[in-house]
């Protein structure tokens, strides 16, 4: 069911003592936030907009624990707006629909503003957020969803044009300090006490870009941890490892590794090397990478470096995004296992993706080409009379299903963009297409 949370109160009030800590320092203000100064800096485009109090519909994407929630949270207080949150893991059609008809309400006789915040945005189906259409559409509701998943992929295309889309970064190193400090100090419980960290980097990594994670962590080693003799606290190494049930991979997903690693697994699969390519995904999976970022970027590489040497592989990588979808981690890393190594196995083209470069820069540099006549559509008895269709040749009617044409415009037809490669099915492809291009040319 539905959350509210009553802006003119959700500022000032003080959550219980036995809140987890991330909970009890959350920011009461846009000044005591911390990150994404890209985008609620001085002068950047949401401060403004919060600011102006002229809000639209928006989309925080990033990863857990860098503020989407909190964020959405202030700007309903900033506002003074009703604000609603759902989780889209629980909420159903019925939810939605009862905080739209008391947001009609609210418009009708308050003519004040409801927030409606959705978690996890992207776990609703098509007619959960086709139901939100309309009252986006009218004004009824702000949504602020907030998803850690791409929202070109998981949002309907008519509520993606609906809302602007913000993209949230993992926190950096300085960030998590400062919040760190600031829950040290302000917290209920934790200000009474004397608390240092043997090693706060190594705290700061395993934390990898998550204000929650990092909060949790340090509240579950207090817990582990004894008092000195003189009532402090030291957390140590061992202590913070234990507390994340875990030691440190090297993995930054919101940093350089994400990059280099990715670009590691990428190049190992081009270079037709399942070992590196399962060696660099398990490190990927290890470190808590997004497993559908890494089937996207198979099917990428699908065509991009496969190409039709082996259409199976892009038949492959689109399923290995739908399993994924369907069962889950853990399992899901024997599926994204299976697709790579068949991947890297797979003869290699980067034909087509050559071909619709330069296709590409003929468009750009040659536009507007005219269609020839005998190309074009005669639906009416004047384009008939002005040549379109005219001694058109339907193919079907030659032999073989071939009749020689002239298919590019007049300034491109010597372009060869599609030049196969003699490895695989493209062989075969090349082999036919030579046959064609020789009857093409007499």
């Amino acid at each position: 069911m539905s959350e509210l949370f009553p802006t003119e109160e959700s500022s000032s009030r003080k959550p219980a003592s036995f809140a987890p800590l991330a909970e009890r320092v959350r920011p009461k203000s846009l000044d005591e936030f911390v990150g994404q100064e890209h985008i609620v800096g001085p002068g950047k485009p949401l401060r403004l907009m919060i600011e102006s109090g002229g809000l639209a519909s928006m989309i925080f994407w990033g990863p857990p624990g860098v503020g989407k929630t909190t964020l959405a949270r202030l700007i309903a207080n900033h506002v003074k707006a009703e604000f609603f949150q759902l989780s889209a893991v629980d909420a159903g059609v019925k939810d939605v629909r009862d905080i739209l008809a008391r947001a009609e309400k609210q418009q009708k006789h308050l003519h004040k503003k409801t927030i409606l915040f959705i978690d996890e945005i992207h776990r609703f189906n098509k007619a959960q957020q086709d139901a939100l259409l309309h009252s986006v559409e009218e004004g009824v509701i702000t949504l602020i969803g907030a998803t850690t998943e791409n929202p070109s992929f998981e949002v309907i295309s008519p509520l993606l044009s609906r809302s602007q889309v913000y993209v949230l970064e993992a926190l950096g190193k300085d960030d998590l300090s400062n919040i760190l400090k600031h829950a040290l100090k302000t917290d209920v419980h934790l200000s009474k006490r004397t608390i240092s960290v043997e090693d706060p980097d190594y705290l700061m990594l395993l934390s990898g870009g998550d204000a929650r994670r990092l909060l949790n962590g340090v509240e579950t080693a207090l817990r582990l941890t004894k008092p000195n003799s003189d009532g402090s606290v030291t957390l140590t190494r061992q202590k913070i490892e234990d507390a994340f049930q875990r030691k440190y991979t090297l993995y930054d997903k919101g940093g350089e590794q994400h990059y280099d690693i990715i670009s590691a697994f990428i190049k190992s699969v081009r270079g037709s090397d399942p070992d590196g390519a399962i060696y660099w995904m398990a490190r990927m999976l290890d470190g808590g990478e997004d497993p559908k970022f890494i089937a996207r970027r198979m099917v990428v590489l699908a065509s991009e470096d496969i190409g039709n040497a082996d259409p199976q592989g892009i038949v492959m990588a689109t399923s290995c995004f739908t399993a994924i979808d369907y069962v889950g981690m853990p399992e899901a890393r024997i599926v994204l296992a299976q697709t790579a190594v068949y991947l890297a196995a797979a003869p290699k083209s980067n034909a087509s993706y050559l071909a619709i470069e330069q296709a590409l820069g003929d468009v750009r540099t040659q536009p507007n080409l005219p269609v020839p006549l005998h190309l074009r559509n005669a639906p009416t008895k004047l384009m008939e009379e002005l040549g379109y269709s005219k001694n058109y040749k339907y193919s079907h009617d030659g032999e073989g299903h071939f009749l020689e044409q002239q298919y590019l415009p007049d300034n491109l037809k010597d372009r060869f963009y599609y030049r196969p490669t003699d490895l695989g099915k493209e062989k075969e492809i090349r082999e036919r297409l030579n046959t064609l291009w020789k009857k093409r040319q007499r």
